[in-house]
């Protein structure tokens, strides 16, 4: 077939919708945001795809088809095997990186494995290995030698099956040890034969070297490598001693290297892990910047800031005896104290040191401060506990592999001189530089040709979206949803699959205008493969990049669900009834402008910034204004805006322990009040989170329904109405209202309760009823239709027009939070503040606000920042949409590149100013735009 038929979709607020998607295309779906586009793509695609991929697995695997909701459609013929690619944080734990997801990893594994040149961990020497035949042609090749002697070293502390018996030898006076390492035969001990006792030692004329002379010499090889424990030595008259190696062991350390596998490089493995943080790369440790109230204190009087009577006693005796130990004046200030007081209060001291205590002497093992917080949070079952403890903790690099997660063997294994983790430490760009010119003999070539192929294919397509500043051991859990997307996207390319359907959410978040096309031609890429590309989209140069678009509406939520437009670009444009239509032909347009008439005149300044990739810069942001931080991906933004002015503000006002980056100084912190951060980050992690309960609204809406009549016949207090406690709740399923099935070879799923139909109450409370709705009835309204059914009460009508008028409307009240995405839950923060009294002087930062808006959105969305700054505040953007830029007050453009080039401030001023700077990325764009 050469399309995708849909046939009566009815998902969720889809209306009985009817299209078809061409097959082998780009194909974008666009419209508001709650008008169906997930519901069709992922809802509807997607999930057919994935049971009928189930249908093809075993009877075990096909037992599970019954309890997985069947999307609500009629027909979907034309349907591809299917593979989604959502918006959402990459999950996987610590151990999960960039390199693993991407299994570039993988193949580095197998390179080094490969054709990886062995090092001693200890002295760096290459160590080699070599076949007794390969020895002895080397041997002979030695130039200009008239007299040479096969020696066998001494072997040290190594296993081997000579090793006794030949320190025994020597003991007896049978050999003699050079200085040189080697020995001398002196006579022929007990337990060597004739032949082993004379080729110990030869000495070869070279001037006469015969037949018989090759097959002495190798004999005398054989014999010296099983004494020797696989080395040689050729000790050459007058001349430097050479060693040969059967094994992969260093000569001089005397450290035996394991052969070279796969698993030898992986961090996963006893293989390969460092022994001490088993292949974390890091560990947790106090930190004394925090635990420590003043270090300009001396060091004899220095108070803790977390009270703990045990702790404190053990601070004071343990300060006591170190100074004594390392011999630092008790008057010493804490902050000029040697670092090695540092270190032994952190990681503890080796051996014992003198204690005392209350007059009492006593010798004794110092641990350190992090083994006894370590200590207190596994023995506490507080969960209150355990969080105030790990507030006094960081995350540092193993002190063995110093956050490389290998061992010192695998570490020590180069090509082209740097190690596994020295190139998995550098920004893609670099390794990918340095990955294309490399430099490898033709044997290695021949070996390595296929496996860097994979390697350079799938670095430059992260290159290519835009992430060259990250790198391949940058941890999966710290990525961004719109990196973790693109990252996992350059799998899907590396994997070259054809005859696929990829289902796309939103690819472009968190790129920077200049990079957008980048990402559009990966998507063209694997559409040439032979794939469907199917993306819900509302970046204009996506939406004109497509193949065929989708345009869904009217609204949002049950305004939505239909089919307004589909085709080319020309005929959305056409189309009257198409809101995207509209902002494409210019017809409508979602700027608001209103510069220039705001700010009170002061700033916020922060001086000499160098946190991250930031380059000691002064940076100012005018107060009482909108402003826009923006710049490619890697430029700084977040370093700038919330690992140092974020934590630097909450450290001044609610004495946050969080450490903030690097600066010298920060001026104007008196004419702010209060600080809000509104990120992306998840408003709960439960099932039992939802839009209601984190607003505010669920508390007066169950005493709403307390105080009705049949509520009151029945004594229902509040409580009775909460899915949280015993009373009113479905006890089957514990008021989640679903089950969680365990699938093995897929993620769990997730099934209605059959108790309560995934209503979460039992049936007595489902029986009280406000205006012909239940409790469960009003949490399953959307915010639009909840708002129409309560707005006579005022507590609930103030929270539910904030979630409106951040353009929420369409999401249901008890939507489990789980199921919102990034920009989804940033709104319903948004909205919770909104619903707040302002300040008037309050310094809010928000982080890509416009994820997931339709330019409708967009303009909504600037209005109500608008308002915030109308009324005095500071409204602080990371973003790079260039309908926000436009519209900003003050714009700070971070760059000119990603990484180690970023950091730089390249332009700054109102968005006019901006557009004058010729080496401005963000200036072109807007001028452009």
């Amino acid at each position: 077939m050469k399309a995708i038929s849909i046939q009566g979709a009815r998902q969720h607020n889809l209306r009985n919708l009817s299209l078809s998607i061409p097959r082998n295309s780009l194909t974008v779906v666009t419209g508001l945001s709650g008008s169906g586009k997930s519901s069709l793509a992922f809802d509807t695609l997607f999930a057919e795809g994935q049971r009928r991929y189930i249908e093809s697995l075993s009877t075990y695997a096909r037992q599970f088809l019954e309890q997985m909701e069947k999307p609500d459609v009629d027909l979907v013929e034309g349907l591809s095997p299917a593979i989604a690619i959502e918006q959402k944080t990459t999950s996987g734990g610590a151990r999960s990186t960039v390199g693993t997801i991407t299994e570039i990893y993988d193949y580095l594994r197998l390179l080094y494995s490969s054709v990886g040149h062995p090092h001693c961990p200890e002295c760096g020497r290459e160590v080699t290995r070599q076949s007794s035949e390969a020895i002895v042609e080397r041997i002979l090749d030695i130039p200009e030698a008239t007299r040479l002697s096969i020696l066998a070293p001494v072997v040290r502390g190594r296993k081997g099956e000579y090793r006794k018996l030949y320190e025994q030898y020597i003991k007896e006076g049978f050999m003699r040890a050079r200085t040189d390492g080697s020995v001398h035969l002196l006579e022929e001990p007990p337990g060597l034969d004739r032949q082993q006792s004379h080729n110990i030692e030869i000495v070869v004329d070279r001037l006469a070297v015969s037949e018989k002379h090759r097959q002495r010499i190798a004999i005398s090889v054989k014999h010296a490598l099983q004494i020797g424990d696989g080395l040689v030595i050729a000790a050459l008259d007058g001349g430097e001693d050479l060693l040969f190696s059967e094994i992969l062991a260093c000569p001089d350390c005397g450290i035996n290297i394991p052969i070279l596998e796969p698993r030898s490089f992986s961090f996963n493995s006893r293989f390969g892990s460092c022994p001490k943080c088993r292949g974390i790369g890091h560990s947790l440790q106090v930190n004394l910047e925090r635990l420590i109230a003043n270090p300009s204190a001396p060091c004899a009087k220095l108070e803790l800031t977390l009270e703990d009577r045990n702790l404190n006693s053990l601070f004071q005796t343990s300060v006591s005896a170190l100074l004594t130990h390392l011999r630092v004046a008790p008057e010493t200030p804490f902050d000029q104290a040697p670092e090695e007081l540092n270190l032994a209060l952190v990681n503890g001291i080796s051996g014992k040191i003198r204690f005392n205590y209350e007059g009492v002497s006593y010798d004794s093992r110092f641990d350190g401060l992090t083994a006894w917080f370590l200590g207190k949070m596994d023995s506490t079952n507080s969960r209150g506990r355990k969080q105030q403890l790990r507030e006094f903790m960081i995350e540092a690099d193993c002190s063995a592999c110093h956050g490389s997660r290998l061992r010192p063997e695998s570490r020590a294994v180069k090509i082209g001189g740097l190690s596994i983790s020295d190139y998995c430490r550098m920004p893609l760009k670099e390794s990918l530089e340095r990955f294309s010119r490399l430099s490898l003999s033709a044997r290695e070539k021949l070996v390595a040709d296929p496996v860097l192929k994979e390697v350079l294919e799938r670095s430059r397509f992260l290159v290519t979206v835009g992430l060259d500043y990250l790198s391949l051991d940058r941890r999966a859990e710290t990525l961004s949803a719109g990196e973790a997307q693109r990252v996992r996207l350059a799998t899907q390319v590396g994997t070259r699959l054809q005859g696929v359907l990829y289902v796309l959410d939103e690819p472009s978040i968190g790129l920077h205008p200049r990079d957008t096309r980048r990402l559009i031609s990966s998507l063209a890429e694997l559409r040439n493969l032979g794939n469907t590309v199917v993306v819900v989209e509302h970046d204009e140069e996506t939406i004109r990049a497509a193949d065929y678009l989708i345009d869904l509406g009217p609204g949002a939520g049950s305004m939505g669900g239909d089919l307004i437009a589909s085709g080319k670009v020309e005929d959305l444009e056409k189309c009257e009834a198409s809101l995207t239509g509209a902002y494409l032909s210019g017809r409508k347009k979602s700027t608001v402008i209103t510069r220039n008439k705001r700010g009170n005149g002061k700033f916020l300044e922060v001086l000499g910034a160098e946190h991250h990739n930031l380059k000691n810069i002064d940076v100012k942001f005018p107060l009482g204004k909108l402003i826009s931080v923006t710049g490619v991906s890697g430029a700084g933004k977040s370093s700038l805006v919330d690992e140092v002015v974020y934590r630097a503000l909450s450290r001044h006002m609610y004495k946050s322990l969080a450490e903030p980056g690097k600066f010298r100084e920060m001026t104007g912190l008196d004419f702010i009040d209060k600080v809000i951060e509104i990120d992306q980050s998840p408003i709960g992690r439960t099932p039992r989170s939802n839009p209601a309960t984190y607003c505010g609204v669920f508390t007066p809406v169950r005493e709403l329904f307390s105080i009705l009549p049949e509520a009151k016949l029945r004594g229902f207090k509040p409580g009775r109405f909460s899915f949280n406690v015993k009373g009113g709740r479905c006890e089957t399923c514990g008021g989640e209202g679903q089950r969680r099935i365990e699938m093995n070879f897929l993620p769990d799923v997730y099934v209605h309760c059959e108790a309560c139909a995934g209503s979460r109450y039992n049936r007595e409370t489902l029986a009280v009823k406000y205006k012909g709705h239940s409790i469960a009835d009003v949490l399953a309204l959307t915010v639009e239709e909840a708002f129409e059914l309560l707005e006579s009460i005022p507590p609930i009508k103030a929270k539910l027009k904030a979630l409106l008028d951040v353009g929420l409307g369409y999401i249901s009240l008890g939507q489990s939070s789980t199921t919102l995405s990034g920009g989804e839950a940033q709104r319903v923060k948004l909205a919770r503040e909104l619903s707040r009294r302002s300040t008037g002087s309050t310094f809010y930062i928000l982080d890509e606000p416009t994820t997931g808006l339709h330019f409708e959105d967009v303009r909504n969305l600037l209005n109500i920042l608008h308002r915030l700054a109308d009324l005095g505040n500071t409204v602080v953007i990371i973003e790079h949409n260039l309908d926000i830029l436009r519209s900003s007050d003050w714009i700070i453009d971070l760059g000119p590149e990603g990484g180690d080039e970023g950091g730089y401030i390249v332009a700054e001023g109102a968005p006019d100013d901006v557009m004058r700077v010729a080496k401005s990325y963000t200036g072109r764009a807007l001028k452009n735009k």
